[in-house]
């Protein structure tokens, strides 16, 4: 117990200062525009420029906070009330229907394998942001050109697999991915804020499953498994029960 407190401990150290690194940048620019504005703008375009600009920096702080506090109310456990059963079909098509744009833009093949039907059980909203924020991640580190596979299956649990052909992650790294602010080194180039897979973790540990990073030869192959939609309504009402 007092291993998991510390590791707790060292955690909220970790998160803090990653927010504070964060964002003092964007925080600080936003800023310096506004002061830069009131101080040199020569006509109201100017202003009105320079005020977008600012606005736009601390949307991205205001995205920040709202995914931490995401993550936060899914590791709190509050969201189980609004679990129910869902066809995860039609979700995945939905998220390919999404990202189908940005990856034509760049020549990027976003295919899309799954059953019919998917029958499952949850929050229909979160799963669905999980599964958005692998393929976000997949369509993000592609090259120009490359592949992009939305795939899911049925054996003892659903399966949602996310592959690309990018630069992949590289084995020392998978572990720390999934903490909050983490960045590779293949990521400090992009925009993020290092959010992403600590969600989707957070969404997988809700209802019961777990989220596998896997190397895809190039690339990365992300699987997000789900227990069945029986076995999760019968483990969610035998804990209403014992309530």
């Amino acid at each position: 117990m007092l291993d998991r407190i510390t590791r707790l401990m060292d955690g909220v150290r970790q998160v803090s200062n990653a927010i504070a690194h964060d964002l003092r940048t964007p925080i600080t620019r936003a800023r310096t525009r506004l002061e830069d504005a009131a101080l040199h703008a020569e006509n109201p375009d100017d202003l009105r420029a320079a005020i977008e600009r600012a606005t736009q920096d601390l949307d991205g702080i205001v995205a920040v906070f709202q995914a931490l506090l995401r993550i936060a109310e899914i590791e709190a456990g509050s969201r189980r009330s609004s679990f129910a059963q869902f066809d995860l079909a039609p979700l995945l098509a939905e998220v390919a229907d999404l990202y189908s744009a940005v990856a034509e833009e760049r020549g990027i093949d976003l295919r899309l394998e799954a059953p019919e039907s998917l029958p499952s059980y949850g929050d229909k909203a979160m799963i669905q942001q999980a599964i958005a924020n692998l393929v976000d991640n997949a369509v993000k580190f592609s090259p120009d050109g490359g592949t992009v596979r939305l795939a899911a299956s049925v054996s003892a649990m659903v399966f949602v697999a996310v592959e690309d052909r990018g630069a992949g992650i590289p084995m020392t790294e998978r572990d720390r991915v999934t903490d909050r602010f983490y960045r590779g080194e293949t990521a400090r180039s992009s925009p993020g804020s290092g959010l992403g897979l600590s969600l989707v973790l957070a969404v997988a540990q809700l209802h019961g499953g777990n989220l596998r990073l896997e190397d895809n030869r190039p690339g990365l192959r992300a699987v997000l498994a789900l227990p069945l939609a029986e076995a999760a309504e019968g483990r969610h009402i035998a804990s209403r029960v014992a309530v």
